[in-house]
Order: structure tokens, then sequence, then C-alpha cells
């Protein structure tokens, strides 16, 4: 589009402050200039749609790309990195969206709906969860419709057996509060993951790592936590299907984390 001509000099009149913003702004959504005033970069006005670290779902609300790590805020004012292998405990904690992190695990569905409040988000609904996921075609899963291996982190190796199972299957009396919550489990090497070190378990709305890695807590009143682990991404349902009802919302182990929404 080709810019109109400028007005004869004598006709232009004097414009308030809020007015020249307004018809800037107006103008500016066009491509063009106004009264010297440059259009924003395209780039720029994209960025409006969500914040960074965020993907936009059919314009309808916010996800993060990424599976939530965490920051600690400090009376005062000031922030401290917090330990993803450790519990949030009563800390108060913001979510973060970034990529190539370790995400929080260790963490309940209330600590998790606080930290994302904090970062001025909440906690995603089972819908949108489940539409993110699995992404503008409605695949079953992030990349498609049949399972891929190794496309998500979901066939990693057990630490949990690996610590507490005594060279096999740990017994059921292994699996108490404290060795579920053990610091050790997502350090092991072909256990947790950095975000997005998978680059095919990412769905077409840009978002990584939904199936695998960690479980995900929603919004849901009942405890509820989508889309699988490392070890586990099949049993309560397949990819974006997997659903898990079974703890309540202050429940928290190595296997649980997060991502916000807004």
């Amino acid at each position: 589009m080709r810019p109109p001509h400028p007005p004869h000099p004598r006709a232009l009149r004097p414009l308030s402050l809020a007015r020249s913003m307004a018809v800037a702004a107006g103008v500016a959504a066009l491509g063009l200039t106004v009264l010297g005033l440059p259009s924003p970069r395209p780039a720029a006005a994209a960025r409006k749609g969500c914040p960074a670290g965020m993907a936009s779902v059919r314009g309808e609300f916010c996800i993060d790309r990424f599976e939530a790590s965490t920051v600690e805020l400090l009376p005062g004012g000031g922030k401290r990195r917090h330990s993803p292998f450790e519990p949030v405990g009563k800390l108060k904690v913001k979510a973060l969206s970034r990529r190539g992190v370790k995400p929080q695990a260790y963490i309940s569905r209330n600590q998790a709906e606080a930290a994302c409040q904090n970062a001025g988000k909440r906690l995603c609904t089972d819908e949108e969860w489940v539409t993110a996921c699995k992404g503008k075609r409605a695949t079953v899963f992030p990349y498609g419709r049949e399972r891929e291996r190794k496309a998500c982190n979901d066939s990693g190796v057990s630490s949990f057996n690996r610590y507490f199972g005594q060279g096999g299957e740990a017994p059921l009396s292994a699996f108490t509060w404290a060795n579920m919550n053990d610091a050790r489990l997502n350090q092991l090497e072909g256990t947790l993951a950095p975000t997005g070190s998978f680059r095919r378990c990412k769905s077409s709305f840009g978002v990584h790592d939904m199936v695998g890695n960690l479980h995900e807590w929603t919004s849901a009143a009942r405890g509820t936590f989508r889309g699988g682990y490392y070890l586990d991404s099949a049993r309560h349902g397949d990819g974006c299907d997997y659903k898990t009802t079974a703890h309540a919302t202050g429940y928290h182990d190595y296997s649980t984390g997060f991502r916000c929404c807004k």
C-alpha cells in the first residue's frame, strides 16, 4: 500500500497529544507514519498478543511454551533461584517459562497455582491444556496421530528403582513420602530433561514437552495432572489424553510439575 500524499501545510491543525497518539496508533496498524511518529516494528506488535515465553492458542488464551521453573521471591523484592530438585514447601515462588533448564518438580497443585499467580498468570484448565497439547489438528500426540519412540521424554530410566529397588523393582513399602520426594531422583542421567530438549515434542501451537518429562497440574478442583512423565505417558491414557486424578491438590513428588496459562 502506497502512503497517502501529505496534506498542504496550511491544512494542518494542532492536535492534542492524546489525539495525536490515537491517530498515530490507528495509522500505524496500516504500516504508515503520521506526524513523524514511526509505526511499531512488526515483531513488537506481535508480542503484544501474549507475554514473553508464552504461546497463543487460537487467540483465545496464552500458555507457557515450556514447563515451569521457579524463582524464590524474597522479602524486600529480591529473588533467588530455587532448585528444581527440592520441594517448594512454604517458600513464595514465581513461575518462569524458559528453554534449556530443568523444570520444577516436587510441587503440588496448590503450590503451582500460587506460583502462577505470582507471575500474573494462572493454572490452565483441563480443556485449555488438552487443546494446547493436541495442536491445530487435534492429534493424540503433540507431533501427530501415532506414537513415535523417543519423540518425547517418556521412556527414560527408573531412578526410583535404582535407589530404592535393591537391584530390582522397588517394593511397595519403599513408596514413602520422603522417598518419593528424594532430591536425587531427577538428577540421574536418563530422567528429567531440560525444557525443549526433545525438539519433536512440540505441538503446532509451539508448546513443548506436554507429553512426558513431568506430569503437569491443571486447575481442576479435584487434583488432576496430565501428560505423563519421563517413565510413562500411556498408563492413564495416551499422550495428550493422559490424565491422573488419584491425588489430592496438596500432593507432590518427583514426577509432578506444571505450566501456566493467561
